[in-house]
């Protein structure tokens, strides 16, 4: 059988053409979306300072060869070192990631733009450390919250109405492709080098989703957006020197995306781009869990204190309904043993358990001394999961963009609890006023996990007011962040 597939080369893809060319020539304007990016930044590199004190993360960051330093190189906050771009990208990317507690974006895909704050500071403070060794400007702060703000959207509006996980790929094939569009215009590649780099982030072989479902839940899960955001670095830089595209890498007949990775449908679009997605992000404010459970651990937290109230505790409970979104049950409702705690902080069950009998969810709720509490695994035996079809039609609504749990507690002596219910949680846009000053708590309180006194008052001074952060060279913030 002869393939008759024509061997002229093809104009690219419009999608590739599409991202860069917002990426080159879009001009960002919206107040509120430089102001979230402002937010966003604070929140990311905080949750990348917690990470900082679990082990299981220290050990994947640094050299892959002990000792090595790179001069001017990117340095990772938190931490002492300095490393090469697409390394440093990896480290700040994991980090920020670790603990599954950095903002997200639902929609048919889901994600996390933030994770592409790996790719875009290590980036940004290796240009601009090399540019002051050769007597050139370094880049502002402003260059990464307009970075932030433009991979957000790709990998946001991407996301909007193409289901990659219903094809078994990973979202963190969006973290690559917007790293790389936003790295590449950071280093300054031309337009067709920026169109080269994006088609070679489709051409890659993805991410499967294995990692993130039972039963093999594991680490991974907690590092994939570091590696995507560090290899987005890496063909940003091989464009740079030249490296070749492949212009029809989604719609070649047989050999391309679509036909390889995607069931043969092309990519939908709800909007172009612009400064939707930042605008709209949705913040993990209180809870470092899963963001589909956001809302039932806040009801769970109610429930607790309605529970003490009535002089009940968690052990009078008899069974527990959950009713919930399609997304939901089809990604953390989990039934059987929890073997890590990135098999338990994707658990919807586990994560109601735990603030209906201690009253709180924090990442330590996760680890082994948790977990081995008998009580936990009871309660979730008690629980049954139930899709509200009105919650998960407006969980995919563009004007709503819910994501509602509502929890229904039977007791044993035949009692009923009222259900509480609740629609979006507290990082959501709808919660704005509410959840800010929340956010600089979580900032702050992260800040004392890593700094002594002195230091975290300097970090506050730099990064609190919008002015004066905006003003300040990557470099010098960097260096605020070390240890």
């Amino acid at each position: 059988m002869t393939l008759k597939i024509s061997n002229d080369r093809p104009q690219p893809d419009k999608v590739l053409v599409d991202i860069v060319d917002y990426v080159l020539t879009y001009k960002v304007e919206s107040d509120l979306a430089w102001k979230t990016a402002h937010y966003c930044f604070l929140d990311s590199i905080g949750c990348a300072f917690e990470a900082l004190t679990y082990p299981a993360c220290t050990k994947m960051l640094g050299p892959l060869l002990p000792g090595t330093t790179v001069p001017n190189g990117a340095k990772v906050p938190g931490t002492n070192y300095q490393l090469d771009p697409v390394q440093a990208a990896f480290d700040i990317g994991a980090l920020v990631r670790w603990l599954d507690f950095n903002d997200t974006w639902l929609a048919a895909e889901w994600g996390h733009p933030s994770d592409n704050l790996g790719g875009i500071l290590a980036t940004a403070d290796w240009l601009s450390r090399t540019a002051i060794a050769n007597g050139a400007k370094p880049l502002k702060m402003k260059d990464v919250l307009e970075a932030m703000i433009m991979a957000h959207e790709v990998q946001g509006v991407l996301a909007l109405e193409n289901s990659f996980n219903k094809v078994g790929l990973d979202h963190v094939i969006l973290v690559k492709i917007a790293s790389t569009a936003v790295v590449g215009k950071l280093i300054g590649l031309t337009r067709e080098e920026l169109i080269n780099a994006v088609s070679l982030a489709f051409v890659d072989g993805q991410s499967l989703r294995t990692y993130r479902h039972a039963p093999n839940t594991g680490s991974r899960k907690s590092w994939a957006a570091g590696d995507a955001t560090a290899r987005a670095v890496r063909l940003a830089l091989l464009a740079q020197k030249g490296e070749m595209g492949y212009p029809s890498v989604l719609t070649a007949p047989v050999w391309g995306f679509y036909d390889v990775s995607f069931k043969g449908q092309e990519f939908k679009f709800q909007r172009p781009y612009g400064t939707y997605v930042m605008e709209n992000i949705l913040f993990k404010i209180s809870f470092p869990a899963e963001f589909h459970s956001q809302t039932a651990v806040e009801a769970a937290m109610t429930l607790h204190k309605l529970l003490l109230e009535a002089g009940k505790s968690s052990d009078d409970i008899e069974h527990i309904t959950i009713r919930t979104h399609e997304a939901a049950i089809r990604i953390i409702d989990k039934k059987g043993p929890l073997h890590n705690p990135a098999d338990r902080d994707h658990c919807l069950q586990y994560m109601i358990a735990v603030p209906l009998i201690y009253g709180r969810l924090t990442a330590e709720d996760y680890e082994d001394a948790v977990a081995k509490d008998p009580r936990i695994d009871a309660l979730r035996e008690k629980m049954t999961c139930v899709e509200d079809l009105s919650f998960t039609k407006d969980y995919h609504d563009p004007q709503k963009r819910s994501i509602a749990n509502g929890l229904t507690v039977k007791l044993k002596d035949g009692t009923t609890l009222q259900e509480v219910a609740v629609d979006y949680p507290i990082g959501h846009p709808r919660r704005r006023t509410e959840g800010i000053p929340k956010l600089i708590e979580k900032y702050k309180l992260n800040l004392t996990r890593v700094f002594a006194e002195k230091q975290q008052q300097e970090v506050l001074d730099a990064t609190m007011d919008y002015d004066t952060f905006i003003a300040m060279n990557v470099n010098t913030l960097v260096d605020k962040m070390m240890k």
